[in-house]
């Protein structure tokens, strides 16, 4: 579609000779409503198809997981949207790339990371627990994992430079909750 882009095109050019049906339907139409209707069906009938299979399936359980800041159990997501884990599983590889545990994972790191204030110090025990993790050594792993720098190696970055204008992570702490 780009080669259409901010140009004028025949509307038969694209449509091709379905525009002579059309053009027939509405030289028949008894009101400008029934015009419109006529042309408004046919554009409803080019929209892109329904979404894929198993899209609204991510896209709710996607939700449930921000929702959580990935602090829920993707068995239980599985179970309450009534499928496997690797069907689960399959139709997050399928439309996000990544799976459900790792997208979870995600969420539940982004709201440790948001909640981290540089200019005061960090107790991060308290801020592992708050973001959901079993324990400060699993967070610590997941922090790692993530980064690439422990917290304490991550939070000396953070304070080496100073705050950009408009940035949220080191303008304070987002809300976690």
């Amino acid at each position: 579609m780009t080669e259409l882009q901010d140009r004028s095109v025949p509307v038969d050019a694209v449509w091709g000779r379905c525009v002579d049906r059309l053009r027939d339907r509405l030289a028949g139409a008894s009101s400008t409503g029934d015009m419109l209707q006529m042309m408004e069906g046919e554009l409803r009938s080019r929209l892109v198809p329904a979404l894929p299979p198993g899209f609204q399936l991510v896209g709710h359980v996607a939700g449930r997981m921000e929702a959580s800041w990935g602090a829920v159990r993707v068995g239980a997501l599985s179970e309450a949207a009534g499928v496997s884990g690797n069907q689960l599983a399959a139709q997050f590889k399928a439309h996000v790339g990544l799976t459900p545990k790792r997208v979870a994972r995600i969420y539940r790191f982004a709201r440790a990371i948001l909640s981290v204030d540089a200019r005061r110090p960090v107790d991060w025990a308290q801020l592992a627990h708050a973001a959901g993790y079993f324990d400060q050594a699993h967070f610590s792993k997941e922090f790692r994992d993530f980064t690439g720098h422990t917290p304490t190696a991550y939070l000396a970055l953070r304070r080496r430079f100073p705050a950009e204008a408009g940035f949220p992570p080191d303008n304070g702490p987002m809300p976690a909750e």
